[in-house]
C-alpha cells in the first residue's frame, strides 16, 4: 500500500551529522519548520544487494514543480498523489534523466567521496545561509509526546523519513509502492537564485512501475530513450494551424514504427502517433491535437510506447516556453 503520510517539509536547516556502521545508516538534517521542529532522516546505505545508493544532483534545477513548492508555508503539508499537487515521481514527473544517476558508496575515507560528504556540501551550504530553505519530500512520522528525538534530542520527536524512490521495490518492501509519492531534497538559495535537487533511489527497484499501484513491471523490457522527445513549440505561431509541436529523434541503427505509441501532457491526456515511422536517426516534426497540450506556464511531455511504458520524458517551465515561435531544445 501506499505511503500513509506522504509530503513536504519546508523550513530552516539548523544542524546535520552523518551516521556511520552498517545496518541502515542515515544522513540526518535537523530543520525548523515554522514552529515545529523536524529530524529528516535520508538514506545512504541500502539493506539490500547492490548496497549503494543511486544518486543524483541537478545544481541547476528547473521544473514546473518548483512553481508550487516555493509558495508552502514552512512546516509539512500533506500532498495529494497526483500530477500538479507538487508531489514527485521520478518516472511520471520527468525531474531528471534517470541514466544521470550513479552509485555512491555511502561511506568512503578521505573528503568528498561518499554520499554522506556530497550530502553535506549542500545542507552545509544551507545551514549557513539564512535565506536558504529546504524541502524534504518524503513521510513523515510523529508527533511523539513524552520523547524525545534519538539523534538531535528535541520534545517531541517528529520528522520526514522515506526521501527517496518510493515505487518499483522488491518483495521485501512492495507494500509500500505507490505512484506520486517519490522522495527528494530541494535547497532554495535566493541570493543565487539557484534551486538544487538531490534524487536518491536504491538499485533494487524498478524503472518502469504499475501507473495505478507503483509495483514494478518484471516482464518491461529496458527500451528507454530508444526514441528522444528534442525538441518543442509550446508557443507555436499565432498564424499557423498547428501551434504547437513536438520533435522526435530515432536513437536507433533501424527503423522504428511509432504506431501504437501515445504523447501524454502534464495532465495525463494521450494523443495516439499514428502512421508515423522513423527511419535510423532520422527525426520528424509532430503537431500536437487535442485533448493533448502545452501549457505556456510549464509542463511536462512523456513518450509512451504500445506497452504503456515510458520511453522518454521532458519538463519545461514557463521562463523556458519563450515566445511565439520558439523552439525549446532539450
Amino acid at each position: 500500500m501506499p505511503l500513509k503520510n506522504y509530503g513536504v517539509l519546508a523550513g530552516r536547516v539548523t544542524d546535520a551529522r552523518s551516521e556511520g556502521g552498517t545496518g541502515s545508516p542515515h544522513f540526518q538534517i535537523r530543520v525548523q519548520g515554522g514552529d515545529t521542529t523536524f529530524r529528516v532522516a535520508v538514506n545512504v546505505l541500502s539493506q539490500e544487494s547492490p548496497s549503494e545508493l543511486l544518486y543524483l544532483a541537478d545544481e541547476a534545477f528547473a521544473h514546473p514543480v518548483l512553481d508550487g513548492v516555493r509558495q508552502l508555508p514552512d512546516g509539512f503539508t500533506v500532498l495529494p498523489p497526483g500530477p500538479g499537487s507538487s508531489a514527485l515521481d521520478f518516472i511520471r514527473g520527468n525531474l531528471f534523466d534517470r541514466t544521470a544517476m550513479r552509485p555512491m558508496p555511502a561511506r568512503s575515507p578521505g573528503p568528498d567521496n561518499d554520499l554522506a560528504d556530497a550530502l553535506d556540501h549542500y545542507v552545509s551550504r544551507a545551514r549557513s545561509d539564512p535565506a536558504a530553505r529546504l524541502f524534504a519530500f518524503g513521510e513523515r512520522w510523529g508527533p511523539e509526546p513524552g520523547l524525545a528525538d534519538t539523534v538531535f534530542g528535541f520534545r517531541p520527536g517528529n520528522g520526514v523519513h522515506d526521501v527517496h524512490m518510493n515505487q518499483g521495490n522488491s518483495a521485501q518492501f512492495r507494500r509500500d509502492d505507490g505512484v506520486w509519492q517519490d522522495g527528494g531534497l530541494l535547497l532554495h538559495f535566493p541570493g543565487a537564485e539557484q534551486t538544487v535537487a538531490v534524487f536518491l533511489a536504491f538499485q533494487s527497484q524498478a524503472w518502469h512501475t504499475d501507473d495505478s499501484t507503483g509495483h514494478r513491471l518484471d516482464d518491461a523490457s529496458d527500451g528507454d530513450q530508444r526514441v528522444r522527445i528534442v525538441a518543442a513549440m509550446v508557443n507555436g505561431p499565432v498564424a499557423a494551424p498547428d501551434r504547437e509541436t513536438v520533435t522526435l529523434l530515432n536513437t536507433l541503427a533501424v527503423e522504428v514504427d511509432l504506431t501504437g505509441w501515445a504523447l501524454l501532457d502534464s495532465a495525463d491526456h494521450r494523443m495516439p502517433l499514428a502512421g508515423t515511422s522513423l527511419g535510423p536517426g532520422e527525426a520528424t516534426r509532430i503537431p500536437l491535437a487535442p485533448p493533448v497540450q502545452c501549457g505556456n506556464s510549464g509542463g511536462l511531455l512523456t513518450l509512451v510506447d504500445p506497452a504503456g511504458l515510458k520511453v522518454d520524458g521532458v519538463a519545461y517551465t514557463g521562463d523556458q516556453a519563450g515566445d511565439d515561435g520558439e523552439t525549446i531544445v532539450f
